[in-house]
């Protein structure tokens, strides 16, 4: 292993340079086999073969800003990610599910979707969050518990986080079917057509939601691409206790198409998406995306994968980072100078610095704004017990509690 991949996936915020442990039987899984589109090598070569064949167009027209763009994006989520860990770990934060070893796929799908493209994420979709620009003290905040809600899903198109695992997944279709109805897909528009994204992991897909979302998605021909990051791992239990096929065949039982993706390669899963955004916009109906990576850390800040995982399972992974493959490229095109690298890593860091210092300063919510929100509309009932709340909060302005201190 080289020293700069296991830094990049290393130090004291990512929990995994202290994964040590044998676990049974190593689960070693392999690289997503023949079917998985990939553009670019562990050498940062350009891949051509019969697979990538439709999405080749779009990875030709890629310029090295395209790429570099993709870098920096996954190199500030990164950081992004691990100080999150580390807020968590100091106690600044309740809890904090870590994206480390996923940001390929994330930036990947983030880029493709147009500005009026609508996501349903899951609870670890930060790196989709950073791309439809929601501010990522927004997402700080709810784990924080300083908002009650995150953010007006409207002014980013990009819903709230959803912590029951695979409901999002309804929630997509119902408002894809809202789309579909409201004549915004098929038109031609390029800036009326619109997409939902439904993200969700490789455990969510044995649930009864995605299935369902599956039906109805399918019969009511929605414009949808659900979008499965298969990191592995379904919390503690790996993939083969609860599918024996590829999770991308499932689309087809369905009868909509899927497609396996190297969710470590963002270039891959960018062009991918793109054509499955445009399949969805153009009423031709839903897409799966399978994007094969792996969750390198934890499941959440709250979970030991020590005790279920196996070391050898971990490095094998640490060697197919995703920013050290997209790095490698942009050195194979020769067009990048080596400060961009170094002004990237120093941007990072300056966000970092900005995030840990809101974070700690964060004020708590007043109790009133839990009635904000609630209806569309002003509702009469829920006015009136706002103002109740508020005139019960007004009786103890001046008064002391039993030791004497201010209320």
């Amino acid at each position: 292993m080289t020293d700069s991949v296991h830094q990049a996936f290393g130090g004291d915020y990512s929990g995994v340079d202290h994964h040590e442990s044998v676990v049974g039987t190593p689960h070693l899984p392999h690289d997503g086999g023949p079917e998985t589109i990939r553009f670019i090598d562990k050498d940062g070569n350009r891949i051509r073969n019969e697979v990538n064949l439709p999405y080749d167009p779009t990875v030709d027209a890629m310029t090295d800003e395209d790429a570099q763009d993709l870098y920096r994006d996954m190199v500030l989520i990164r950081r992004l990610d691990k100080e999150g860990t580390a807020l968590q770990r100091q106690g600044q934060l309740g809890l904090w599910p870590g994206l480390l070893g996923q940001e390929a796929a994330q930036i990947g799908i983030g880029r493709a979707m147009a500005p009026q493209d609508y996501a349903f994420p899951g609870y670890r979709e930060h790196g989709v969050a950073y791309c439809r620009g929601v501010d990522p003290l927004a997402v700080f905040g709810m784990y924080r518990g300083t908002t009650l809600g995150g953010w007006d899903p409207n002014a980013h198109n990009f819903h709230l986080y959803t912590i029951v695992i695979g409901n999002q997944a309804l929630h997509a279709v119902g408002y894809a079917m809202g789309v579909q109805r409201d004549g915004d897909v098929g038109t031609g528009d390029p800036e009326r057509d619109a997409a939902v994204v439904a993200f969700f992991g490789d455990g969510a897909t044995a649930q009864g939601d995605i299935n369902e979302a599956f039906v109805f998605a399918a019969v009511n021909q929605c414009p949808i691409v659900f979008f499965c990051q298969n990191n592995q791992w379904a919390i503690s239990e790996p993939n083969e206790t609860h599918t024996l096929i590829p999770l991308y065949q499932r689309a087809r039982g369905f009868g909509f198409p899927g497609v396996r993706v190297d969710g470590n390669d963002v270039v891959a899963v960018y062009a991918v998406a793109k054509a499955a955004l445009e399949h969805a916009r153009s009423g031709q109906g839903p897409f799966l995306i399978e994007a094969y990576t792996y969750r390198m850390g934890a499941h959440t800040t709250s979970d030991d994968p020590t005790k279920y995982r196996d070391s050898a399972e971990v490095e094998l992974w640490r060697l197919r980072d995703p920013i050290e493959r997209v790095k490698t490229h942009l050195l194979w095109r020769g067009n990048t100078p080596p400060e961009f690298f170094d002004e990237v890593d120093q941007e990072a860091n300056e966000l970092a610095k900005r995030i840990r210092a809101a974070v700690q300063d964060m004020p708590d919510p007043s109790v009133s704004e839990m009635f904000d929100h609630v209806y569309a509309q002003e509702h009469p009932g829920l006015a009136e017990e706002k103002a109740w709340q508020a005139a019960y909060e007004a009786s103890f302005a001046g008064s002391d509690d039993a030791e004497g201190g201010p209320r």
